[in-house]
């Protein structure tokens, strides 16, 4: 028992050396190439990084941009609330103007009438002068001693004293329609100016605001333009980083090879295709669709409103699938995963390269929902995230996007 126990420790022993032996050691130039991977992955890795913090940046340059916008356009809507009401004071005190212009004419024309009529009384008592200069100046005591008889006597009286107080009373009637009118005419002219001051203070107030309107336009723009800019520099940074994981996935392929052993020499096998980054290789037809449950197309490729800007013609890269939160998302496709992480306005983000320049991005994943890592192999159907609203969305749904050595293009072709 103790011999067949010794002779099968001697067989395992023999058989291991044979094992040892039939591998070749890895070579030199193999490890030089390997050591060159090695550089090329930890360059690679800085490179990384830099666009990454870029990419934060531009996101934290955005982020003040907005919230800049956000105030200035508070600003800017109190500003023309302003301006309404400084425009609805200016044309009530417009209207204001015109009507105590047109009391300023009525007592011009009254004026006018009151100086006629006393013109009037002033002929009448002209008239009175130039008959009693004719006829001879003939005093009140002449008229009353002319008097044929007591009772003529006393109406002469009454008539010369109704004279006498007709005569006092147009003198002061006159007075008095004088004084009326040029103190309502001056009451009117200082009305006048007073409105007509009033309309210039408000007209320079409302310039004011204009001036200040104007103002908050450029930094609008400005705002605007940062927040452009920022977008823009992420998305080079998005780009920059899909490339960089895909020169990643293939370093790491290319190490993983370079690590194995090396066998003997073997008849050689059929070759197969392969891919940059990817053990299978897309060479076209539908796609499946990334969603097995119920959904609907809340928005597709080409140009839209922003939901959250209300930006007319913006333009929309993917498909949008809406569904509830936490559904199911599969690969459209067989390939390997470039990108399992946040990654800009996408949020939570998927991208699978699969290969010849093909990959499919699922953006918007719900926080913990991503079910896959960088560098895993996937096929056609296997489930790798869960629907969500993370990044720049307004509600839970997938945005689904096909990028053809970059660019972004019309992914329902690719689904039908």
């Amino acid at each position: 028992m103790k011999r067949s126990t010794g002779l099968k420790k001697w067989i395992m022993l023999i058989a291991s050396f044979a094992i040892l032996f039939s591998m070749a050691p890895p070579s030199t130039g193999q490890a030089s190439e390997l050591d060159k991977v090695n550089q090329q992955l930890k360059q690679l890795q800085s490179e990384m990084r830099q666009a990454e913090n870029k990419q934060q940046e531009a996101k934290s340059m955005k982020a003040e941009a907005t919230k800049l916008l956000g105030k200035t356009q508070k600003d800017m809507d109190y500003l023309l609330s302003e301006i309404d009401k400084k425009a609805n004071e200016m044309a009530n005190v417009a209207h204001q103007i015109d009507e105590t212009e047109l009391n300023l004419a009525e007592a011009a024309d009254e004026l006018q009438k009151v100086n006629k009529r006393i013109d009037e009384r002033e002929d009448l008592l002209d008239t009175r002068v130039r008959l009693m200069y004719t006829n001879g100046v003939v005093s009140y005591i002449d008229v009353l001693f002319s008097a044929t008889s007591f009772s003529d006597f006393l109406d002469r009286f009454d008539s010369l004293q109704s004279i006498a107080e007709q005569d006092k009373e147009i003198l002061a009637e006159q007075k008095r329609d004088k004084q009326l009118v040029v103190q309502k005419k001056q009451e009117i002219e200082t009305n006048l100016k007073q409105v007509k001051l009033l309309y210039a203070k408000l007209d320079n107030a409302k310039k004011d605001l204009m001036l200040k309107e104007k103002e908050k336009e450029v930094m609008i723009a400005s705002y605007n333009k940062q927040i452009d800019e920022s977008d823009d520099a992420s998305e080079e940074q998005d780009r920059l980083l899909v490339e960089f994981a895909k020169k990643r996935a293939e370093l790491l392929r290319k190490k993983n090879e370079l690590m194995k052993p090396k066998e003997k020499p073997k008849p050689k096998a059929k070759p197969r295709s392969n891919s940059n980054s990817s053990n299978s290789v897309y060479s076209g037809g539908k796609f499946a669709v990334p969603l097995h449950d119920d959904y609907y197309i809340s928005s597709r490729f080409g140009s839209r409103t922003d939901p959250i800007t209300g930006k007319q013609g913006a333009f929309h890269s993917g498909l949008d699938m809406a569904t509830p939160g936490g559904t199911d998302i599969y690969a459209a496709e067989s390939g390997t995963v470039l990108i399992a992480e946040w990654w800009s306005g996408y949020g939570n983000c998927v991208v699978i390269d699969h290969g010849n320049g093909v990959w499919s991005l699922y953006g918007h994943i719900r926080n913990g929902g991503i079910k896959v890592s960088k560098g895993d192999q996937v096929s056609r159907g296997d489930k790798i995230a869960e629907v969500g609203a993370t990044g720049r969305a307004t509600g839970n749904h997938l945005h689904f996007e096909v990028r053809v050595d970059g660019e972004r293009v019309d992914p329902e072709p690719y689904l039908k």
